[in-house]
């Protein structure tokens, strides 16, 4: 879409007698003195502000001050051609009827992201807006079109990038956490999938492809923000991740994305919420006949069953989940499933197990969950806690501070919301037994 040229900038340019270069270098200058280093725009920067991009905050409001005391008389955004973007405060928490429109929402979602913008930090966590995109997902129809006829190209390698940065971002953010990496994640977001899917130019096919990638990255974007437990963020990344997965005719990476959401739900208490994500993430695993996508659904039923204190519901859902695990076969299932294995299946029982004050069950699963794969170091921070609580269900108090502290250790070199969150857990266990010698050495140890 072409541009429309900002006269009022060019204007006050020339008004103010400003050449391109030097209102760059001024406005470099203005920002390290306001607080804003590192900004090095140039003549070019100028150029493409005339021609109609919009550049960043605060580079608007960095504006209004240079032409001020240049001309002697104040300005606003507006006056210079740069009003301000007003974002809706409920941006993100829909599912969009269209392609479209789903593009435009996901690319502002990721742009106000980008700015930090104040709504979506301090954004809530809304029950209805999971339940809408869930019922959504559910009956909407398959996209017809979801190609795009910009001025670029999208092919082949432009996919496999975002694959592979998924995949690595993937592996930094379960080595060191969350608040490591998530803001490059956004970046990359914003700077390199959003061109593509608003200004490029695919058909059908290759529209399917890049939806499923941008909604993997999308969906690993939601998570390190629940890991960080910005929940209100987090669940508007899961939708809209979910919205691209329907772009993409996906059914099993849609029942991965609300599986996620289920989790999301128990781990915040939402149990009945957590219930009707995990069974439609089960009917989108039906669908897509992806065995441990149903294993994975049924387990994050258990553990809402486990939460609402149903015992003999949340066996029953175990159970299931042991026949469809048996029944998998991970060479013919997505790569981005690969993390779901006999340790991870264990993890879970574990949950479950000690919501419902079950010691002994887990004990033995939280010692099975532990036989992992050693990049998942924030994964194993919480199994180690999860024995630890088993361990303290089952009155072996010195193991338990044992393994307890190397949970701790884990925790204090994760930037890890949750991390944290499992670490007061267990000194929150602990603290019935402050006055016993192997918690005093625990809590010399590790400062707890």
């Amino acid at each position: 879409m072409e541009r429309e040229p900002n006269r009022l900038l060019q204007q006050l340019i020339a008004e103010a007698g400003f050449s391109h270069k030097g209102l760059a270098r001024c406005l470099n200058d203005l920002g390290a003195a306001r607080g804003a280093p590192g900004l090095k725009y140039d003549h070019s920067s100028v150029l493409r502000w005339i021609g109609g991009q919009r550049p960043r905050d605060p580079v608007p409001c960095l504006l209004t001050e240079i032409f001020a005391l240049r001309l002697g008389r104040p300005f606003s955004p507006v006056e210079v051609g740069m009003p301000a973007i007003v974002s809706p405060l409920d941006l993100g928490q829909e599912f969009t009827h269209t392609w479209k429109e789903g593009v435009a929402t996901v690319t502002a979602l990721w742009r106000a992201d980008m700015e930090r913008r104040r709504f979506l930090i301090d954004s809530t966590f809304a029950i209805g807006a999971g339940s809408v995109g869930a019922v959504r997902w559910l009956t909407s129809p398959p996209e017809e079109h979801p190609g795009g006829a910009g001025s670029r190209r999208v092919g082949r390698a432009d996919i496999t990038a975002i694959h592979e940065v998924t995949r690595s971002f993937g592996e930094l953010d379960n080595r060191f956490g969350s608040g490591r990496v998530r803001a490059s994640v956004i970046k990359y977001l914003d700077t390199a999938v959003s061109p593509l899917l608003k200004e490029g130019t695919y058909g059908e096919a290759t529209g399917r492809q890049l939806a499923a990638a941008a909604a993997e990255l999308t969906r690993l974007a939601g998570w390190m923000a629940y890991d960080l437990e910005q929940h209100g963020l987090a669940q508007r990344y899961l939708i809209q991740a979910l919205r691209l997965a329907r772009g993409a005719d996906d059914h099993a990476l849609g029942g991965e994305i609300l599986a996620g959401m289920a989790h999301q739900a128990s781990y915040m208490g939402q149990h009945a919420h957590a219930l009707d994500l995990a069974r439609a993430a089960q009917l989108s695993a039906r669908r897509a006949g992806v065995h441990t996508l149903l294993c994975s659904s049924l387990v994050q039923e258990a553990h809402a069953h486990a939460g609402l204190g149903d015992a003999r519901s949340c066996g029953k859902a175990l159970h299931a989940a042991e026949v469809a695990f048996d029944t998998r076969a991970p060479g013919d299932e997505p790569a981005w499933l690969s993390y779901f294995d006999e340790a991870y299946l264990s993890a879970k029982f574990a949950h479950c197990f000690r919501d419902l004050g079950e010691g002994e069950r887990v004990v033995r699963q939280a010692r099975r969950s532990l036989d992992m794969d050693g990049r998942y170091v924030r994964g194993r921070m919480f199994n180690l806690s999860l024995l630890a609580a088993g361990l303290l269900q089952c009155g072996e108090l010195e193991e338990a501070c044992q393994v307890a502290g190397t949970a701790l250790k884990l925790a204090g070199e994760l930037q890890s919301a949750r991390s944290r969150s499992y670490a007061a857990d267990l000194r929150r266990r602990l603290e019935p037994y402050k006055s016993e010698p192997a918690v005093r050495a625990l809590r010399e140890l590790s400062a707890v």
